[in-house]
């Protein structure tokens, strides 16, 4: 067992969008940044490399070939600076971790360079998609104790937590983020793992969605690197193209979905109704300032890329993502739910429809609630009371999965869970199977 509460616990959310650190008893992570990393493939002697990474805050992967090393930029100062030759790469690929090297150095840099600790001392709560592979969780637990050191540890399931923040123990969790959308049946405190269903539409997948529609317009994002400003009268500036003919297609592409995604953000919301193209042929259009000085003005698909949620078979009226036809057989987050639900056992139905959780930024979206709500009454059973909660804020709403590991980790009677480094020693690392449900 381990007593540790005189030191506070560190609470970890690695999202497929962006990774979320912070002091557990806090109400908000102390440090978001992007969960995708810059790569620079180094050709060279390894000892020259080994000098530079006293002085370098970044820091090296030792690949397997001697000669070829790779130099990782991570956070999101070191992201948001050009570099040649740079891939953006991310660790997970469908919300599992397939880059172990590239995770170790996103967690270094949140304990060292954002949250200043020294994770020797305090105890990690770690945060991990309701469909984990055991093998999985036995990796992170693998190299939290042997490369971190930590005291303790504790993995828990992301719709736990997300129940954990609003203070149920049984609920239906819908997690939209970035990478995916995820439903699950939490019922006292645990998963219930025939009833999570996941879908590849998330945050990132609209954000592509408004690229392609702008594009098939003739609008061109200009990326922040690509241009700079010169003022000719005061007030008045002239866009200076500038020429960076090294920069990676994925660098370019991270760049562009940033505007793309602050377009989503900005305009966006849930219609009401199911979408119609003439329905919304003449909706207003709402003004957008691009970074480069241009005004675009952005109508029908402020509702169409949300309501992509509810019915993924629109993305084929999206010029340049027919490629995409098999979206079309996806289920909408109604569907979802409701087949969610339909899996749990027949006591607790009742029970799960009448507190749905909205999780994750991408359900922050306006009106998403409202929608779920009217789509759920007029699909669900008659007998159930349907009740789609979401917190007030944004923040919350968005941080629900790290402040609901706040929430545990700084709880008096949660302190005899933590599986310490002692039972790891003598256990075994399998042994997190049991410690942690």
């Amino acid at each position: 067992m381990y007593g540790g509460d005189e030191v506070s616990a560190i609470v970890l959310d690695l999202g497929s969008y962006t990774c979320k650190a912070g002091y557990a008893g806090e109400d908000a992570p102390k440090a978001v940044f992007p969960s995708v990393v810059g790569s620079i493939d180094q050709v060279g002697a390894n000892d020259e490399v080994k000098s530079e990474k006293d002085s370098d805050p970044m820091f090296d992967s030792k690949s397997t070939d001697k000669t070829k090393t790779r130099k990782l930029y991570v956070g999101t100062q070191a992201l948001g600076y050009r570099r040649d030759h740079m891939e953006v790469i991310s660790p997970l690929k469908d919300g599992v971790v397939v880059d172990w090297d590239i995770v170790d150095n996103i967690w270094n840099h949140a304990f060292r360079e954002r949250l200043l600790i020294d994770p020797k001392e305090h105890p990690m709560l770690l945060a991990e998609p309701s469909s984990n592979a055991p093998h999985q969780r036995e990796k992170a637990a693998e190299l939290m104790f042997e490369s971190y050191k930590v005291p303790a540890l504790f993995v828990a399931k992301n719709a736990v937590l997300t129940s954990f923040a609003s203070g149920r123990a049984t609920s239906l969790v819908v997690d939209s983020g970035g990478g995916s959308t995820t439903v699950a049946a939490v019922h006292d405190g645990y998963v219930l793992q025939k009833a999570v269903l996941t879908s590849p539409i998330g945050g990132e997948f609209l954000t592509d969605c408004m690229m392609k529609s702008l594009e098939s317009k003739g609008i061109v994002l200009k990326p922040r690197y690509s241009f700079k400003k010169k003022e000719i009268r005061p007030g008045e500036f002239q866009t200076i193209e500038l020429d960076f003919p090294n920069t990676t297609e994925s660098y370019r592409l991270y760049s562009q979905r940033a505007i793309a995604s602050d377009i989503k953000e900005s305009v966006c919301r849930v219609p009401d109704t199911a979408f119609e193209e003439n329905a919304y042929a003449n909706v207003p259009m709402t003004p957008y300032e691009l970074p480069d000085g241009q005004t675009i003005e952005i109508g029908a698909d402020r509702f169409k890329i949300p309501d992509v949620l509810f019915n993924p078979s629109l993305v084929q009226t999206i010029p340049g993502m027919e490629s995409l036809a098999g979206y079309a057989s996806i289920s909408g987050l109604p569907q979802m739910v409701i087949e969610s639900i339909n899996k749990c056992d027949v006591d607790i139905r009742r029970e799960l429809f009448s507190s749905i959780l909205l999780a994750g930024g991408t359900a922050s979206m306006l009106q998403l609630k409202e929608r779920l709500e009217k789509d759920l009454m007029e699909e669900a059973p008659q007998a159930a009371r349907v009740k789609v909660l979401a917190s007030g804020n944004s923040t919350e709403r968005r941080f629900s999965v790290w402040i609901g590991g706040s929430i545990l980790a700084s709880l008096g009677s949660f302190q005899q869970m933590w599986f310490s480094k002692a039972e790891y020693e003598e256990h075994g690392v399998s042994y997190i199977q049991r410690k942690c449900p």
